[in-house]
């Protein structure tokens, strides 16, 4: 096939990036028309290669799911070819907590730049993609309206595919971009909002082994920063409370205080955090009695409470993860060499729990793999990347969007944590040095 001249090329291929652009913003709902020299403008910051044609399979993915708005182009490769996203971080740390309808607003006032940001970086308008893949499950319904409606004006006026995708499915399935990682392999999601433990046999096949029976443990460490006010702390007022958990508790001794791991008689994967939540409460209560101080000041012991917080959930996380890991090996549902551990999630960034973790790998003769921290926080290569993986095996891809629905709460696989109760593995104790 013949190469039309270049500079012609140039500008079919700007024009047609335009009128698209154009359809991005008509479907955000904020249709504008802008001038002659915006559309030069415009055109200008593309950089075209003609004769360059996509050949591979290339995927939209859009995030919204909590409170980052974000967006990604991935190739079948595993190449992200642009990406964009949105914090409300700063926000909510104002607010002391996301505020639903606050996330949803901000979603609608990011979601057609970010997504056009995504595109622009990628070189790819919407008409050259070979399907749109969004968060659709679980959580905040009023974020997740959001990104499924936006998507679904894009399918129908770009008579694309559609791929509604799972979460947490994402959250698994990231370390395949990143490392040779085949099936099956053990997961682990801690983040914010979500705690489970998942065997993945393929794309779409998860065993779920355990999940937190309450909350999760980013919430319950969040929950514990602002009970201590670590905003006010000069050195942690930027930070989300996880973080500035995490930060804080490099200075402090964890042996000051002595919080048990829960759960320590069920012999199951599952989770739980509140209950511990509520014994730190008791004694931030106290030492705020015996330091004279008022809730909403600084404690001199909140660098002690930090640490020995952080230990007690790395602890728990570990001693479920280890038995998590005996079941499957002894189930056959693992190898008994190379077996991997995926950690994913918001709270796989944590240093610590992640030398939990490690210890833990040791012990069983296992691999430990993390994405890298910026992957392990919700994004849209995670989606795009799920979406690729969907596109590849056939599985999921919607041509018809007709009755689509998101859904705030949905499991994960199917659930065998029943299963993993009755066998009752003792786990043997490790030396958790960290």
């Amino acid at each position: 096939m013949s190469v039309p001249n270049n500079s012609l090329f140039l500008s079919v291929l700007g024009i047609t990036h335009t009128v698209n652009m154009l359809i991005l913003n008509k479907t955000a709902g904020v249709f504008f028309k802008p001038s002659r020299r915006k559309i030069y403008a415009f055109l200008g910051s593309f950089h075209f290669h003609p004769g360059k044609l996509f050949l591979h399979k290339l995927v939209l993915g859009i995030e919204t799911s909590c409170d980052d708005t974000a967006a990604a182009v991935v190739d079948e490769a595993g190449n992200v070819l642009g990406e964009a996203i949105h914090s409300q971080t700063e926000v909510h740390l104002k607010t002391g907590g996301i505020i639903p309808p606050v996330a949803q607003q901000l979603h609608r006032e990011n979601i057609q730049r970010i997504v056009q940001e995504a595109l622009s970086a990628s070189e790819v308008s919407p008409s050259e993609l070979s399907a749109i893949a969004t968060t659709i499950k679980p959580g905040l319904a009023l974020s997740l309206g959001v990104g499924l409606s936006f998507s679904l004006q894009l399918v129908d006026q770009f008579k694309k595919p559609f791929i509604p995708i799972h979460h947490m499915e994402a959250h698994a399935l990231t370390i395949r971009l990143t490392n040779k990682v085949e099936f099956p392999f053990l997961v682990l999601l801690i983040s914010g909002g979500h705690c489970l433990l998942a065997l993945v046999r393929g794309v779409s096949d998860f065993l779920l082994l355990g999940k937190s029976l309450d909350i999760a443990p980013g919430d319950m460490l969040d929950k514990v920063a602002r009970r201590l006010s670590l905003i006010k702390h000069p050195e942690c007022s930027t930070m989300s409370g996880g973080k500035a958990i995490e930060h804080l508790a490099k200075q402090g001794n964890r042996l000051h205080f002595d919080f048990q791991p829960p759960m320590q008689r069920a012999k199951n994967c599952d989770f739980s955090f509140s209950g511990l939540q509520h014994v730190i409460d008791k004694m931030i209560m106290q030492k705020e009695k015996e330091e004279g101080i008022e809730q909403g000041q600084v404690l001199s012991s909140a660098a002690d409470i930090a640490a020995a917080a952080q230990h007690t959930v790395a602890c728990h996380i570990a001693k479920r993860t280890h038995r998590a890991l005996l079941f499957c090996k002894q189930r056959g549902f693992l190898r008994q060499s190379n077996t991997v551990l995926v950690v994913s999630g918001g709270v796989a960034s944590n240093l610590y729990i992640r030398k939990a973790l490690e210890i833990v790998t040791s012990a069983t003769q296992c691999t430990l793999l993390c994405p890298p921290p910026r992957l392990c926080t919700d994004n849209g290569v995670m989606i795009a990347w799920n979406g690729v993986e969907r596109l590849r095996a056939g599985l999921g891809i919607l041509h018809n969007t007709e009755g689509i629905r998101y859904e705030p709460k949905c499991p994960l696989g199917v659930d065998i944590s029943k299963e993993v109760g009755e066998a009752a593995i003792k786990v043997p104790r490790l030396k958790m040095k960290i």
